[in-house]
């Protein structure tokens, strides 16, 4: 892969003691989930790139808060490497999903899960449980990880 590492924007927003969630894979082949949010595009701020995602993936519209995690993850065998930056978000207006579609067709299923539900499931990165619902504030890093599907 040329051009270094892709960017993308991740964001952790919470409703009445749940994490939303979402599934990103297509036709559901894969059960592993992970915060709602994608790659970012050129000449626009993280922010504005970041609440695009969430409302092409949920239909909600969300105010974007601190950073708090950097996460990191390749591919060996493609050479693909991903750095994810993730943000505490807040749903403004609605915050019901259930007819929202996501135009490119990427995510299919979304979640509102508590720690215990979402410690049952598969999801990335190891760190969201942390991030979401532990009492730590302040800015993660999670090292370089193996990619997984």
């Amino acid at each position: 892969m040329t051009g270094g590492p892709r960017l993308a924007v991740r964001a952790v927003i919470m409703r009445e003691g749940r994490l939303l969630i979402v599934n990103a894979y297509p036709g559901e082949v894969s059960d592993l989930w992970c915060a709602p949010g994608g790659g970012v595009e050129r000449g626009a701020s993280l922010h504005d790139n970041l609440a695009r995602e969430v409302f092409e993936e949920t239909g909600l519209a969300v105010r974007i808060g601190a950073p708090c995690l950097v996460n990191e993850f390749h591919d060996p065998e493609s050479g693909f490497h991903q750095v994810d930056l993730y943000f505490h978000a807040q749903v403004v207006g609605r915050a019901e999903i259930a007819a929202h579609a996501d135009p490119e067709g990427i995510v299919n299923r979304h979640r509102w899960v508590t720690r215990a539900e979402l410690e049952g499931l598969r999801f990335k990165p190891d760190s969201l449980p942390e991030i979401a619902f532990g009492e730590g504030a302040g800015l993660l890093y999670d090292p370089l990880e193996v990619i997984v599907r």
